[in-house]
This record gives C-alpha cells, sequence and structure tokens, in this order.
C-alpha cells in the first residue's frame, strides 16, 4: 500500500491510498486455503464493478495521555464512487436496507424517495458522521456538481458510520474536512486496501481485529456476464460466533477477545455498513432486494445483529447512466425479476467473503487507554479449517 505521510503534533497521520503498491500481495481468505462459492472478478473486489473507485484516508496518531491511561487516535474515512469522477455529476439507481437501525446512514430518506444515488458514500466512525457528510457537500460543490444551478444546489450525501471507540479516541473528533477530501480526491480504481484502513482503522469483528475488506462474483445471464461486488466495513459480532466455510472458528480461536474488561463483554459492540455495486441493469426496488440479501451473507459468518448493532446496506448500479434527467422522459433497461435469483446468490457469497477477507487482513493494534485487540492468527484459521474438513 502506498502511503504519503505528514507530520502532525503528536505523531503521525497517514494517508492510505487505496491500490496496492507494485510487488505487493496482500495474503487474502483464499490465500489461505478458505473456500467460497461462485467465481469472483479479478481483483476480486468491488472494483471489477467498472467505473466503481475507492479511497482511504487512514488516521493514525498517539495523544497525550488522559487520566493517567495513553491516548490515542486509530480512525480514518473510506470514500466509495459509483461512477468515479462522474459521481458528483451522474446519480445512480440506488436501494437500501436496515437489518438492526442502532446506527446511521445519512440520505437515505431521500434515496428511498426518490431512488437515485446523488454522489459518494462515506464510511467514517459514529461520531465523525456529521463531519463526512458535511465535507461531502463541499466537495460536490466543489466539482461543479450543480443539479440545478450553483446558487441553488443542495445535497442530501450518503454518510455511514461504525463505533471505533475501543481503539480510537472517538469523542476527540479528529476526522476533518481534509481527510475526507483526501479520501474522495485519491479513490481510484484496481485492487483495494483491506483491513485497517480507511473508516475501518479502529474497527473490531468478532472480536479480533476488523476493518474493511472486499469482494465480488460474475454472474452469467442470458449470455451476458454481470459483476456484483462487496464492500464493507466490519465492525460487529462475538466470539463465539465466528463461523468461517462452516467452521466454528471463534470458538475455537478463544484467545484474548476484545471487550472482555467493558462490562458488557456478552452483548453485541459494533456494527457493520456493507456497499453493494454492480453493473446489472436494476432498478431502485431490484436493488433494494439486493440490499436485503446482504444479511444472508453476515449470517454465513454467524452474524445475529444484536440490539447493539447498526447493521445499514446499500446498493447502487451503474448501469442506466442517462436515467436521471432534470425535464425530459427517459429509457432505462432492467432485468426480469425471474432472472435475479444468481445476483442475489452473488450478493450472499461476495458478502460472506468479504467479511473473511476484512479479518484477514487484520493486524495486532494497541490503541485508546492502551487496549489492544489481535487479528486471526492465519496458522490458527488453517488449523480449524483442516480439523473440520474445509
Amino acid at each position: 500500500m502506498r502511503l504519503t505521510r505528514f507530520a502532525a503534533a503528536g505523531g503521525t497521520v497517514i494517508f492510505a491510498l487505496s491500490v496496492a503498491a507494485a510487488g505487493q500481495s496482500p495474503v487474502r481468505a483464499r490465500d489461505l486455503g478458505v473456500p467460497f462459492d461462485g467465481t469472483p472478478g479479478p481483483l476480486n473486489a468491488i472494483t471489477d464493478v467498472s467505473g466503481i473507485t475507492v479511497g482511504h484516508t487512514t488516521v493514525i496518531r498517539d495523544l497525550p495521555s488522559k487520566g493517567g491511561k495513553p491516548a490515542a487516535v486509530r480512525t480514518g474515512v473510506t470514500a466509495i464512487l459509483p461512477r468515479g469522477p462522474d459521481s458528483a455529476k451522474v446519480p445512480a439507481f440506488a436501494g437500501w436496507f436496515s437489518l438492526n437501525g442502532n446506527g446511521e446512514m445519512t440520505g437515505t430518506a431521500w434515496l428511498e424517495e426518490g431512488g437515485f444515488l446523488e454522489g459518494p458514500v462515506l464510511i467514517t466512525n459514529t461520531h465523525s458522521v456529521g463531519t463526512a457528510r458535511d465535507a461531502a457537500i463541499k466537495w460536490l460543490l466543489g466539482k461543479n456538481a450543480s443539479l440545478s444551478g450553483a446558487d441553488a444546489w443542495w445535497g442530501l450525501p450518503v454518510a455511514a458510520e461504525t463505533w471505533d471507540g475501543w481503539l480510537n479516541d472517538i469523542n476527540g473528533f479528529h476526522v476533518t474536512d481534509q481527510h475526507v477530501f483526501n479520501a474522495l480526491d485519491t479513490a481510484v480504481g484496481g485492487p483495494i486496501a483491506e483491513g485497517s484502513v480507511g473508516g475501518g482503522t479502529g474497527m473490531i469483528c468478532y472480536e479480533f481485529k476488523g476493518g474493511i475488506g472486499t469482494s465480488s462474483r460474475i454472474v452469467g445471464l442470458g449470455g451476458r456476464s454481470y459483476t456484483v461486488g462487496a464492500l464493507l466495513q466490519a465492525n460487529f459480532g462475538r466470539r463465539s460466533q465466528l463461523t468461517i466455510a462452516g467452521a466454528p472458528v471463534g470458538r475455537e480461536v478463544p484467545d484474548l477477545p476484545a471487550y472482555g474488561d467493558s462490562g458488557r463483554p456478552d452483548s453485541e459492540q459494533g456494527s457493520v455498513i456493507v456497499v453493494v455495486g454492480t453493473d446489472a441493469p436494476l432498478l431502485p426496488h431490484q436493488l433494494k432486494r439486493l440490499a436485503r440479501r446482504v444479511s444472508l451473507g453476515l449470517a454465513r459468518t454467524g452474524a445475529a445483529s444484536g440490539n447493539g448493532s447498526g447493521d445499514l446496506f446499500l446498493a447502487f448500479s451503474t448501469a442506466n447512466s442517462g436515467a436521471w434527467s432534470p425535464g425530459a422522459a427517459t429509457r432505462v433497461e432492467m432485468l426480469g425479476n425471474d432472472q435475479l435469483d444468481p445476483v442475489f446468490e452473488a450478493v450472499v457469497q461476495a458478502t460472506e467473503e468479504a467479511v473473511v477477507n476484512a479479518l484477514v487482513a487484520g493486524r495486532d493494534m494497541t490503541g485508546h487507554q492502551g487496549r489492544r485487540v489481535i487479528a486471526l492468527p492465519h496458522d490458527r484459521l488453517r488449523t480449524v479449517l483442516k480439523k473440520y474438513g474445509r
């Protein structure tokens, strides 16, 4: 991963770009022999869908101690642009779904009503959603994303969150406009950095180090090929729930679970945001159906969507680029409902693999108040899979 460092008081802020540097080969779940269903795209990432770009800003900084305990910043922003540079001006059909609403995804009331995603999707920590949302409007205005004149333009951008307060000084409000601008401006296609990057920097999944994960599937329908990709910010689940390829990995690797001294060790502590992109021609009501299927992919990994979990999902299509028009009738293409089963299955498969990719990409991290979260140990994962014949 290519990094550019900027000096900052008390430490270093790291802006992490989304593409792996030449010669790097990050380990992913398939490299460890984890079996998955379906056929992935060449990158096995949401960027297999032509036109989609992703950018990360990773903010890592140590702070002066608070109350005798070390303080730390472990946070960031991830940006998904459905149409790359054109995302500011060409809306995309979209739908969304809330499996459990203990979370936030701004702009969804208008998305539900209007059926369009009008710009990028931003993912950050719980207390930085407002900053990300407002910065997105500033960025869109800077790109002259005027739908009805520069002076009259208004926007309701999508910004979503999961809670990173175990490892990050979340009440310090360390995400700034510039961090959001950087994630948007550096968004590119190609391989995507996973794990502790961008909005996923301080996240925890199944009480192992979590973060950003992605995957994709190729679907053949009626002689044509379509791509379905998922990108998620994984910050959910209890250790005992984790299931990988049908094997009870969490129960077999009980070492050092996070939240053990939280006072609520048996309660859901996090959330998950999932963004699904596809080039299949689908209308908003069909994309809402795709967003619902994310739930089944998470369930394959053991998720139960606890009371404390904000499980919010969004799906968009890059097809029908001329569908949005301020004053003229347009023609759109759509798949019939009877054709959607393979697309639904692709969403389930890509979501499941994206979760495991986020876990495999994790690295041990020590953060706010000296709390430490271990990564899923690769050797132990292999051992468990072998034990259960997977």
